[in-house]
């Protein structure tokens, strides 16, 4: 286990981001016999599995080349519903239940490639005024999310059977796969929200090079 450099974890689903940061802190930590630092290179939401890409030591300086680099994620949406947070663990509300040819799909699908404009979600780590917009969603304010320009460089239907959509997408860093979800549901003219979601690249890193939890003696 390294004193310096990278990890390549594949998170379980249900865990925060922090949370998996904090055990193999912790892990780390006790076999060196000291503290050792470990930060995260960005956040999965808890319902989300894959790669995290974890900084250990002094590689912590260099975080934000790993931050900014593309990402590759395989999504299943849900059509039809909708959700408060864009995930299941939002409130769920059905909206439509009659199915969508899938000719429609791929049509609204194609408008989705290359530079889009993309509103993150309300619940999310994005800083408002110096403030996680999840924790003012949760104070119950009224929060105004900038729209940016994010990159979709490819983004293709893996199965389609009404209500489900499972796609792969690879995108430029800072693109939210949930607000995709909602923005591809109301292109459709419904509602829609992600149910599943793995990140399966990090640049040139993948998941099937990462190891679990359970490579560190850590339970979940």
């Amino acid at each position: 286990m390294p004193d310096d450099g990278i990890l390549l974890i594949d998170k379980p689903a249900g865990m925060t981001s922090f949370g998996v940061v904090a055990r193999i802190r912790r892990v780390l930590s006790q076999a060196a016999g000291r503290k050792i630092k470990v930060g995260h290179t960005g956040t999965l939401d808890p319902f989300a599995t894959g790669l995290m890409i974890l900084v250990v030591g002094a590689e912590c300086r260099n975080a934000q080349i790993y931050t900014k680099q593309d990402k590759t994620y395989q999504a299943t949406i849900v059509l039809g519903q909708s959700s408060t947070t864009g995930d299941p663990e939002g409130e769920i509300a059905t909206i439509s239940t009659t199915p969508l040819p899938r000719e429609m799909v791929e049509e609204v699908i194609n408008q989705f490639r290359g530079d889009i404009m993309q509103t993150p979600p309300v619940y999310s780590a994005v800083k408002i005024n110096g403030q996680r917009a999840y924790d003012l969603a949760r104070k119950g304010k009224v929060v105004e999310m900038p729209s940016r320009t994010v990159t979709i460089y490819m983004l293709d239907i893996i199965d389609y059977a009404w209500p489900l959509l499972t796609i792969r997408t690879h995108v430029s860093s800072g693109t939210y796969i949930r607000s995709l979800a909602v923005d591809i549901g109301r292109a459709l003219g419904t509602e829609a929200y992600c149910r599943e979601l793995r990140r399966v690249r990090i640049g040139d890193k993948t998941v099937e090079d990462a190891q679990t939890l359970a490579d560190f003696g850590i339970m979940t």
